[in-house]
């Protein structure tokens, strides 16, 4: 049965530690699983925070302390000494996990911790990890795994694996490698256990070499394409010469596949810098305000150009009721046709894609939605007895400005990503704004032209 935070479970809890009943409090806590425990901790304040987490033993502290939100957790981390981050933290939690929260602290933290290590392999793995940077195959990956050598028997193998996974949460994948570490396949294990003739047969005769892998330096993006295209739960890691150096798993992505869905729905929605409601209303400001002035001086461009045309609305006030429908039919159009790139782009199935292709695909989209649309405006139009200026004006202006607005929505996004630009940039405000300004001059300049001819 899933847990429920509610206000008044949070509230005895609450009542709970002030009043210092930690049995009560413990074993509320022990029917929890971490990550519901983290959900419990997330809503309190420092101290009481504090206060709870100290109460769990290491090995699930080190759990909760993962599960916690990231502002939490750099508050609670803050209120450990070196010493229990080193002890009660690190060593209970796998080699990624651990080089993650050494980023959260400062760097004098850092050199404190590290040197209270008492396990050198650990030590150096850390340390290994944390020069990688951010946003690479080697800041994601972990340093638990298991590894034979091809010139093992099954029998030695089999001994070898079983001490190994001690050190090994989730066996995923058994990597075979040569006497120089070089990675050279994978060991099915239902060959270990069923197929093998003899536990004296060689792991070489088994081995599996169809494997995909990464180097250090592979961005993480890439890594999730590698992972999805393949279905594969884990990928190992290389360096240059082929040497088995790491693993990283699908949870490890889950992690970046939501952090970059939720940075890519920040930006289509005018938000520059990663934010949350939990933070300052100046750090809010700062992330919000560039986009927001920018729709203002589209808001401004556009009241430009109205005022320019003014003598065609004194001609025909009744211009006005369409603007609207003309700039809202150019920036939806504009943010579908970005969504559906900048989601290519995303999930790799834009890759190798010719420009042209793709410009004519939408081109055949915009077109038979301009079609539809231009025509069931000029028939309502026709119905309620309008101009014939003003009719020819608005539907004109509405294929127009939907095929306009569908290759900009194609274009700048793609545009983006060859300057190495975030194309996500493009489905929010930017589209919108210039679709705005782009659809009104063409639906006044249009006007201008049939109300002269016409009239």
């Amino acid at each position: 049965m899933s847990f429920e935070l509610t206000k008044a479970y949070l509230d005895q809890i609450r009542d709970d530690v002030a009043d210092g009943r930690d049995a009560v409090v413990l074993e509320a806590l022990n029917e929890l699983h971490s990550a519901d425990i983290a959900q419990v901790i997330d809503r309190l304040d420092l101290d009481e925070a504090v206060y709870m987490y100290r109460l769990l033993e290491s090995e699930k502290a080190a759990e909760v302390l993962l599960e916690l939100d990231e502002d939490t957790r750099e508050s609670l981390l803050s209120s450990l000494t070196s010493r229990e981050i080193a002890e009660d933290v690190l060593e209970h939690i796998n080699s990624d996990d651990a080089a993650d929260v050494m980023s959260e602290l400062s760097e004098e933290n850092q050199r404190e911790v590290i040197a209270l290590l008492n396990d050198d392999e650990q030590r150096e793995d850390l340390q290994e990890l944390m020069t990688y940077p951010e946003g690479t195959a080697g800041a994601l990956m972990g340093k638990e795994m298991i590894q034979v050598r091809a010139d093992w028997t099954v029998a030695r193998a089999v001994v070898e694996m079983r001490r190994q996974a001690q050190e090994v949460e989730h066996v995923y994948t058994v990597y075979v490698v040569d006497k120089d570490d070089r990675l050279l396949g994978v060991l099915p294990l239902k060959d270990v256990l069923f197929s093998a003739e003899s536990t004296r047969t060689l792991i070489k005769h088994i081995i599996d070499p169809d494997i995909e892998a990464v180097t250090a330096d592979t961005d993480v993006e890439d890594v999730v394409k590698l992972m999805k295209k393949y279905d594969a739960v884990v990928l190992p890691v290389v360096d240059e010469n082929q040497k088995l150096i790491g693993r990283i798993t699908f949870d490890d992505v889950m992690d970046v596949m939501e952090e970059k869905a939720s940075e890519d729905y920040q930006l289509a929605s005018g938000i520059s810098e990663d934010v949350d409601a939990s933070d300052s209303p100046m750090v809010q400001v700062r992330a919000r305000l560039p986009w927001l002035l920018i729709g203002l001086a589209g808001g401004l461009l556009s009241s430009q150009i109205i005022a320019e045309y003014e003598d065609v609305l004194k001609i025909d006030p009744t211009m006005a009721f369409f603007m609207p429908l003309i700039a809202a039919t150019a920036g939806n159009v504009g943010v579908q046709s970005s969504a559906i790139v900048v989601q290519g782009l995303a999930g790799g199935t834009m890759d190798g894609v010719d420009l042209f292709s793709r410009l004519w695909r939408e081109l055949r989209v915009a077109f038979v939605s301009a079609v539809v649309c231009s025509l069931l405006i000029f028939a309502v139009n026709f119905a309620l007895q309008e101009s014939q200026a003003l009719s020819y004006t608005v539907s004109i202006a509405l294929f127009s400005v939907i095929i306009t607005a569908s290759l900009f929505g194609t274009l700048i996004p793609l545009l983006l990503n060859r300057l190495d630009i975030d194309p996500a940039l493009a489905t929010g405000p930017f589209v919108t704004t210039l679709n705005d300004i782009f659809g009104l001059f063409t639906y006044f300049t249009l006007g201008h032209i049939m109300y002269n001819v016409l009239t």
